[in-house]
């Protein structure tokens, strides 16, 4: 079992590798646009849930906030996504839901990237909780305090302490499985 867990690294490694081959091809100044992002992902520009999650993406990585990934921002972003612990993927999805910056997810938050996932990750499911209402459901069970904000703390608690709410948070729409299945589509 160790020598597949090792070759499975492997295997990340050498997809951590092609990509950063194509962003040293399309991207030859060394900075990243949002529109080259979308396209090295096999973005559709007819897929407006895709597109607003991949531009969430995006803005989470784009550490500086000039509105491009250098080298080091895209490499840092598909380590987390490749191959980052439990904790770490927790708090970046934190960073995700929290729009604002402020270090806490109020109800609005929570719910734009809930209507998002809603509609890639449960279009095809029969779910019987509205976007709302997993909305509500995150607050009862993750607001300790009931102050109708999440912290950092709250919500890494949360996840680990309940598998529902660790599916909703952890933001698993399967985007390693996205990188995966798209590094290779540029020629």
């Amino acid at each position: 079992m160790g020598q597949e867990e090792s070759h499975n690294e492997e295997m990340d490694l050498a997809q951590i590798q092609e990509l950063c081959i194509i962003f040293m091809k399309e991207c030859p100044s060394g900075a990243l646009h949002l529109h080259e992002f979308k396209r090295i992902f096999g973005v559709p520009s007819s897929s407006a849930e895709e597109s607003l999650y991949i531009e969430t993406v995006f803005n989470s990585f784009d550490t500086n906030k000039d509105h491009t990934l250098d080298f080091l921002e895209y490499v840092a972003a598909l380590h987390l996504i490749l191959r980052g612990n439990l904790e770490d993927r927790l708090k970046w999805s934190f960073k995700m839901y929290d729009k604002d910056g402020n270090g806490k997810l109020d109800r609005q938050e929570v719910k734009r990237i809930i209507r998002i996932i809603y509609k890639i990750k449960f279009q095809a499911a029969d779910v019987s909780m509205t976007p709302s209402e997993i909305c509500d459901r995150i607050f009862e069970l993750v607001d300790k305090n009931n102050d109708g904000q999440i912290t950092l703390s709250e919500f890494m608690e949360g996840a680990q302490k309940d598998e529902w709410v660790m599916n909703l948070l952890k933001l698993d729409v399967n985007v390693t499985g996205w990188v995966i299945q798209n590094c290779g589509k540029l020629p």
